[in-house]
């Protein structure tokens, strides 16, 4: 999940996709209509990617938040009425238990489901372990290692040999003059 690129602009609804930059601004395309526009530096515009929730001991990184939210709604939208503030509240009493009552508001957590249902609908949402299991497969597959043999790695720097992560002086070699 990239977030770094899924902005939030103060004083317009929903949530946008930055498309391009500008000397004053970004061009940004909205994720629910799909159209296009610039979003100058007078607008207050934050990317997902530094927002935090409040919590007891530290707080959350959005996207921590998104992936419980994820996971407590089985992948589906949440299922709870925006205008609800008890239901609200309750929800995310559930999802995150060790959020600050007392500094996350109604409207912080209408905003977040709001938030998650948007990229869902988008199709943004994916899970850490979906895409560290897709950037692990590769590495997987090495044909120069059979099961059981060790691998060595050669550091040009140091021209020391490593043997599964321990290292040892360099091989002596045969001068050949």
């Amino acid at each position: 999940m990239d977030l770094d690129k899924i902005l939030s602009i103060s004083g317009k609804p929903g949530l946008y996709k930055m498309i391009g930059q500008m000397k004053n601004g970004v061009i940004v395309e909205s994720l629910e209509d799909g159209k296009r526009m610039p979003a100058l530096a007078a607008h207050q515009i934050s990317a997902l990617e530094d927002i935090s929730i409040y919590c007891a001991e530290e707080d959350k990184p959005f996207k921590e938040v998104l992936r419980k939210m994820h996971e407590h709604s089985n992948g589906k939208e949440v299922g709870v009425s925006l205008s609800d503030a008890d239901g609200l509240k309750k929800y995310f009493e559930e999802m995150l238990p060790e959020y600050d009552k007392d500094r996350v508001y109604v409207s912080d957590i209408r905003k977040a489901v709001k938030w998650y249902n948007a990229l869902l609908k988008a199709d943004l949402i994916t899970l850490e372990e979906e895409e560290k299991g897709a950037a692990a497969a590769p590495a997987e597959s090495n044909p120069e290692k059979e099961d059981g043999e060790d691998v060595k790695i050669e550091d040009d720097n140091s021209n020391k040999t490593q043997t599964k992560g321990k290292s040892s002086e360099p091989e002596e070699k045969p001068n050949e003059n």
